[in-house]
């Protein structure tokens, strides 16, 4: 049936988010080298990383919260420097600015005018990106974050949230979403409708869709025209 409403992933959909958090990790360095010299000198840019991806392995309940694991992963990396480990806080916060830093895709915002014109938009994301500090909240009705929900992605329990978000039951939404997994088959198996954002700068080749994907798009405004938005 056609949708109702849909809900869209953040990450790698709208926006690249790798270019994001690799000039956020380059300025975190570079402010440890001025507030915490020792942590900077002992850990580059690529340590930091590893601590964070540890902390991620050990930390198995946090899965759902990407800031809690970065947060956690500076105040290991003060502490074994020798530094202060009250500049967690403070060093957490301009990553966290810089990691706003996205370069919103050509396609998304033409796109989102059309379909929040036919269609209540809810995000759902397993990151941790703020749509109004981005300056795309407007047109959405609400967020779904793993972060503030609890769990992620895949899990059925925050696909039906955001359907309850949205105002319509789980076999009138479309999910959109750049992660076979993550976003496709978990919409489908919680019985949303789906479709696959394959971006070509993300995925080279569109074959790796999931049995019962609904739409394979290159881009946001492909899937308006299918709607007919």
């Amino acid at each position: 049936m056609p949708p109702l409403a849909l809900t869209l992933d953040l990450d790698d959909t709208l926006w690249p988010v790798w270019p994001a958090i690799e000039r956020a990790e380059a300025q975190l360095h570079a402010w440890l080298r001025r507030h915490a010299p020792a942590t900077a000198g002992r850990f580059d840019t690529a340590g930091l990383r590893a601590l964070r991806d540890e902390v991620a392995r050990t930390h198995p309940h946090w899965a759902h919260d990407l800031s809690a694991i970065r947060l956690e992963s500076l105040r290991r990396a003060l502490a074994l420097a020798g530094d202060d480990v009250g500049l967690a806080q403070p060093a957490f916060e301009t990553f966290l600015s810089w990691r706003h830093r996205v370069e919103i895709y050509d396609d998304v915002v033409p796109a989102l005018e059309r379909l929040a014109a036919r269609f209540p938009l809810v995000a759902l994301t397993n990151g941790n990106a703020d749509l109004q500090i981005i300056g795309l909240d407007r047109w959405f009705r609400g967020v779904v974050s793993a972060r503030s929900f609890g769990v992620g992605k895949p899990h059925a329990a925050i696909f039906m949230e955001a359907c309850r978000r949205a105002g319509a039951q789980p076999a009138q939404v479309l999910h959109v979403g750049d992660d076979p997994c993550l976003d496709v088959r978990g919409a489908l198996d919680a019985g949303l409708q789906a479709a696959w954002m394959a971006r070509p700068d993300i995925h080279a080749e569109t074959d790796g869709a999931p049995d019962g994907t609904h739409h394979v798009v290159r881009h946001l405004g492909e899937l308006a025209d299918r709607l007919g938005a």
